[in-house]
C-alpha cells in the first residue's frame, strides 16, 4: 500500500496521503513520496490543478512521533529532494480537501494551499507550542486574523471547521460526502480560466500574503533556543506514552526573566 496515492480526473490530480492507521502522520517515506509527487505534477503538461486530501479520519496528524522517538530528530527528516509544494516553487494551484484532523505539520500543509474546503467534522490545531520552545506565532499572521485569534492559534487551541470558516481560513465547509465533489467543482472552475490568468493570479495572490518581518524572524529564531531543549523530546515521549509530560522549562530558571527582544537580536 503506497503512503501517497494519486488519481487523475481530466486535468485535475488528486493527491491522497494514505497512512490511515497513523492519521496520515508525516514519516520520512511520506515526505519523500510527496516531494516526488509534487515535482511530477509541477512538470506535467497535462495536469493543471491539484486536490490535496487524506484517507480515513485524518487529513494529516503532522509529525510522526513514533519515528521521531526512534531517530531522536524532532520535526522529522526532510526529503533529499526539493518539495516544490513546501518551498513555494509550485506554480499550479492546490486545493485542500480536509477530511479530518489537520494538526501541527498537517495544519501547515493546509496553510500552504490556495483554496480550502473542509468536512464539517474536520478539526484543526497549530501544535508547535506543545512540541517546541516557541508556539506557531506566524500562522495567524499568515491567515490575516485578529490578534486574539492568532494568539489562540499560537497557543495550541483546537478549532472546528465551522469556526475556521467563520474567521475566513476556509472557503467552504460541507458534509463529508460532499467534500470531494465540492473540491472537484472548485478545480473545474479554475480550469475555465485562461491558463496564464490562472497561474499569474495564484502567483500574485501568494506574494500578497503577510509575512513576519526580518527582525521578528530573528527574534523567533532566538526564542526557539530559549529554554530546555530536553523538553522537545519529553513532549513527544509523553504523547507517545499517553502520560502527562514532565517539563523542565529552562536550564537556568532565571532565563524566564531574560527573554530575547528585537533590540537584543538586532544588535548581534
Amino acid at each position: 500500500m503506497a503512503v501517497v496515492e494519486t488519481e487523475i480526473h481530466g486535468q485535475v490530480l488528486v493527491v491522497r496521503m494514505n497512512r490511515p492507521d497513523r492519521l496520515n502522520a508525516l514519516n520520512t517515506e511520506m515526505r519523500q513520496m510527496l516531494a516526488e509527487t509534487w515535482t511530477e505534477f509541477r512538470h506535467s503538461k497535462d495536469l493543471e490543478v491539484a486536490i490535496f486530501t487524506g484517507t480515513g479520519r485524518g487529513f494529516c496528524a503532522g509529525e510522526d512521533m513514533k519515528e521521531t522517538l526512534e531517530t531522536g530528530k524532532p520535526g522529522g527528516v526532510r526529503p533529499a529532494m526539493e518539495d516544490p509544494f513546501m518551498t513555494g516553487a509550485l506554480e499550479k494551484p492546490v486545493i485542500a480537501a480536509v477530511n479530518g484532523f489537520a494538526m501541527g505539520g498537517g495544519f501547515m500543509l493546509v496553510e500552504r494551499t490556495d483554496l480550502r474546503v473542509a468536512a464539517e467534522t474536520a478539526i484543526f490545531e497549530v501544535s508547535e507550542a506543545k512540541r517546541w520552545l516557541l508556539g506557531g506565532y506566524n500562522h495567524g499572521h499568515l491567515a490575516n486574523v485578529s490578534f486574539p485569534i492568532a494568539m489562540e492559534m499560537a497557543l495550541g487551541f483546537r478549532f472546528t471547521a465551522q469556526r475556521f470558516y467563520e474567521i475566513g481560513f476556509l472557503n467552504r465547509v460541507v458534509p463529508a460526502d460532499e467534500l470531494m465533489p465540492s473540491a472537484l467543482a472548485m478545480a473545474e472552475h479554475l480550469l475555465t480560466l485562461p491558463p496564464a490568468a490562472r497561474v499569474n493570479t495564484v502567483h500574485m495572490m501568494r506574494q500578497m500574503r503577510p509575512e513576519p518581518n526580518a527582525d521578528q524572524q530573528r527574534l523567533a529564531a532566538a526564542l526557539h533556543d530559549h529554554g530546555a531543549k530536553s523538553d522537545l523530546m519529553e513532549s513527544r515521549a509523553a504523547f507517545a506514552e499517553k502520560r502527562k509530560p514532565n517539563f523542565k522549562g529552562w536550564n537556568d530558571p532565571a532565563d524566564r526573566y531574560r527573554l530575547p527582544t528585537i533590540a537584543s537580536v538586532t544588535r548581534k
